[in-house]
């Protein structure tokens, strides 16, 4: 799985790679949301992990233009800020998590049930094809 993370301090980039490493093949990082679209065209990862108060531009335009541009790409908000209109804000904008900062050891568990979800759909899709191609 490829892993973008998008994080304006350097430190706070390296600790989440730290607990994601045991799930990603390759890792990208950025500085601020610009660089993340960017990174998402070059790149293509499944998994963005975006800060929301960045400069020049922040987490929440940079989501929203990546789930347009990549509908596909997965984003979670990883942000310090505690607050019900920055969570709905982040949703309404495609984002499918928000994790606190202080709780980050979180993204573990959801990029591992997204992921095993995936699959799972993907087995079922197949299995689905199989009956029905067989005669």
């Amino acid at each position: 799985m490829k892993i973008l993370i998008a994080d304006d301090d350097a430190r706070m980039r390296q600790m989440v790679k730290q607990i994601v490493a045991g799930l990603a093949t390759e890792f990208y990082e950025a500085g601020d949301g610009g660089e993340a679209i960017a990174l998402c065209a070059a790149q293509r990862p499944d998994w963005v992990l975006m800060d929301f108060r960045m400069r020049p531009m922040d987490g929440l335009r940079a989501t929203a233009e990546i789930k347009t541009r990549f509908p596909e790409t997965r984003v979670v908000i990883v942000s310090q800020y505690d607050d019900a209109e920055l969570r709905a804000e982040a949703a309404r904008v495609g984002a499918c998590a928000y994790v606190l900062k202080e709780n980050v050891q979180e993204l573990t568990g959801i990029l591992m049930g997204a992921t095993l979800d995936i699959i799972a759909a993907r087995s079922t899709a197949a299995v689905r094809k199989s009956r029905e191609q067989t005669p």
